[in-house]
């Protein structure tokens, strides 16, 4: 599987076990984005294993993803790194994504969507280990996970608007839920660089420790992740998921569901 969902997208995909490890591989391009790398991403997302419970998003070397690739503006199109439009010819180039129609050309970043959106399942936590530069895309790939660890070199920043463009890979929903419109506002049209400590007064990461120190955090919390019984956990992250857009009364009412189904699997006797 890893061959056939990253081959050429500067993506690596490794499993060990129940924990799979998507690394962004473009170090020299400080692990730049394009619809290539997007359009693998939710290839990944499509073949996921289902034994799979935990995902580790990383960058390779010292930045996370600066984020789209500036080789992207160029007017040239470059050749495919992905399945374009109705199965159509691949772009990595915004010219050539703009000579497609409407409808296409929405269809092309609904695809880049799904790379982003899969992160969020139930069944699976996602963890995004983040070093150095985390600019646009680089920053909503980390806020298309669950949780966020990252370095004390962390740099955060939503670079999109300052090019002309808006951030579009699911990333402002989360950053609004998590800061609040004015602060997601003032962070998005200043471009401004948002550091651990920052990221951490804001929730934008759960913990921040030395660069040194990042494997082993992640490696010490997706240990705890797999000690829970997958259905629980599963469950669990499916009632908090929904909490924002309930009621107290229907939050409840999903509680007595959700409690009601672990009760009879651990209790009803086998007949």
């Amino acid at each position: 599987m890893a061959e056939a969902a990253t081959g050429g997208t500067g993506l690596r995909f490794e499993m060990d076990g129940e924990i799979a490890t998507i690394t962004l591989d473009r170090p020299e391009k400080r692990n730049a984005q394009t619809f290539g790398t997007w359009s693998a991403l939710a290839r990944i997302g499509d073949e996921l294993p289902e034994h799979v419970r935990v995902v580790v998003v990383r960058g390779e070397g010292p930045s996370f993803s600066s984020g789209i690739d500036l080789g992207m503006f160029t007017q040239a199109s470059e050749p495919a790194q992905g399945p374009g439009p109705a199965e159509g010819p691949g772009t990595d180039s915004f010219a050539a994504a703009a000579a497609h129609g409407d409808a296409d050309l929405q269809r092309l970043i609904a695809e880049a969507q799904r790379g982003f959106l899969w992160l969020r399942r139930p069944e699976i936590v996602s963890i995004a280990a983040v070093r150095g530069h985390a600019i646009g895309a680089g920053f909503q790939l980390a806020l298309a996970c669950d949780l966020r660890i990252v370095a004390d070199d962390v740099m955060f920043c939503m670079k999109e608007p300052a090019l002309g463009l808006v951030p579009d890979l699911t990333g402002t929903k989360p950053l609004v839920d998590i800061v609040g419109v004015p602060r997601a506002i003032e962070m998005c049209l200043t471009a401004r660089v948002v550091g651990a400590a920052e990221a951490l007064r804001l929730g934008l990461a759960e913990m921040a420790v030395p660069a040194d120190e990042l494997g082993q955090a992640v490696q010490d919390l997706t240990a705890a992740l797999l000690a829970v019984d997958r259905a629980a956990a599963t469950a669990t992250k499916r009632l908090l998921q929904g909490a924002p857009h309930r009621t107290l009364e229907a939050q409840a009412a999903a509680e007595r569901a959700e409690q009601a189904t672990r009760i009879r699997a651990l209790f009803a006797s086998s007949k």
